[in-house]
């Protein structure tokens, strides 16, 4: 047991001064002012730092050189995981694109093991796709988009422990599957979609109840008649979203337009490929077959379509502030707190209370990541 001293302290809803942070083994003990400490408790000054829960990317396709479609692998886990660390991301999603049936096999069986072995680095898989639309399929391998079998969906529901989220089109799949997926305990979200308005609403209620990377590629509001599949998730009550605050996938206007709209459900993201955290040194990388390139922060193909991001968490967090002129708290919520509501996970990650999971951030001023801790220990980023 020790207590972390001498910082400002963001519990998940306002900043406190003068406050110790006691870690017993992997949780929050407790939360007391400094001079109530024991004398014998060992201590870590963090000298002034801002103190945070640690970040939670919901959408991370790979980072540090590597992507998860490329090696389905234990490894490539690990390597997302220490890059993640330099970015103060403490959780994540590995994140699966359109593939076949005996990839997304793979990735639930290698995620499973990983699970087992490091508890909450990662809730779960995200599968994106291939239940999407061709049309809007983005930089997706177009010969692996396919209708959801019942194979699949029984193998799908049989592992929803390992499987936190799917994102499908959903106009091109039956309401039955998207309910039963989402009674089996698996987020189910919207994207690479060309829905309508109806057709986006009919999904909600079938149980879609996340947005992935919103406005791009979902059916944008076209005018005064056809609010899109953007118009539904600005108009449901409940739906979560996910955000890339690049200042390339979304205009800052256009997050502010979707802060101000969905506020406690709307989540930072980074749809995050192998050139995120790997230095200028890596100009391009394969993403399913298809070379994307590195230009001034941008990943692209040749036709100049997005293929994900070179966003970290903490730089969205960084750009959330300075770009699109929200308060940190506020960035801090939707890299920490809001993600893991989306998740259902609130009750053990996303803030810094008692009881909760120590995965911790330590930030400067300057938006630099100091340290983490992952399950109450400290790392190295």
């Amino acid at each position: 047991m020790f207590a972390l001293t001498h910082c400002t302290l963001f519990d998940g809803e306002r900043l406190h001064h003068d406050q110790a942070v006691v870690i017993r083994q992997d949780r929050i003990a407790a939360i007391l002012p400094e001079a109530a400490l024991a004398p014998e408790l060992p201590r870590h000054s963090l000298e002034g730092a801002l103190l945070s829960a640690g970040f939670i990317d919901l959408q991370l396709n790979g980072c540090g050189g590597v992507m998860f479609n490329g090696d389905i692998s234990i490894h490539t886990l690990d390597t997302m995981h220490r890059t993640n660390l330099k970015s103060g991301t403490t959780s994540f999603l590995p994140t699966l694109i359109t593939s076949p049936d005996r990839d997304m096999q793979q990735a639930v069986a290698v995620t499973r093991d990983y699970m087992a072995r490091h508890r909450h680095r990662v809730p779960g898989l995200h599968l994106e796709g291939p239940y999407t639309n061709l049309t809007r399929k983005g930089i997706h391998p177009a010969a692996h988009i396919r209708s959801l079998t019942a194979a699949m969906l029984d193998f799908l529901c049989e592992h929803a422990e390992v499987i936190a989220k799917i994102t499908l089109a959903p106009e091109c799949n039956r309401p039955e599957h998207i309910r039963r997926l989402n009674e089996a305990g698996i987020l189910v979200a919207m994207g690479h979609t060309a829905a309508s308005y109806d057709e986006a609403m009919a999904g909600f209620d079938a149980g879609v109840g996340f947005a992935t990377h919103l406005y791009n590629a979902m059916t944008p509001t076209l005018n005064g008649r056809e609010p899109g599949a953007v118009g539904a998730v600005f108009d449901s009550p409940a739906v979560y979203a996910g955000i890339i605050v690049d200042g390339v996938h979304v205009h800052d206007a256009n997050v502010r337009l979707a802060h101000r709209v969905l506020g406690q459900r709307l989540c930072l993201v980074t749809d995050a490929t192998a050139a995120a955290g790997a230095g200028p040194e890596l100009t391009r990388f394969d993403f399913c077959g298809t070379t994307v390139l590195v230009r001034d922060g941008q990943c692209v193909d040749e036709h100049g379509t997005l293929g994900g991001s070179a966003l970290t968490m903490i730089a969205g967090v960084r750009n959330l502030v300075e770009r699109v002129g929200l308060p940190l708290e506020e960035a801090l919520r939707m890299a920490s707190l809001y993600p893991a509501r989306a998740l259902s996970l609130d009750h053990e990650l996303g803030s810094i209370h008692v009881g909760k999971i120590a995965n911790l951030v330590v930030l400067n001023s300057g938006f630099h990541v100091n340290t983490t801790l992952v399950n109450g220990q400290f790392t190295t980023p």
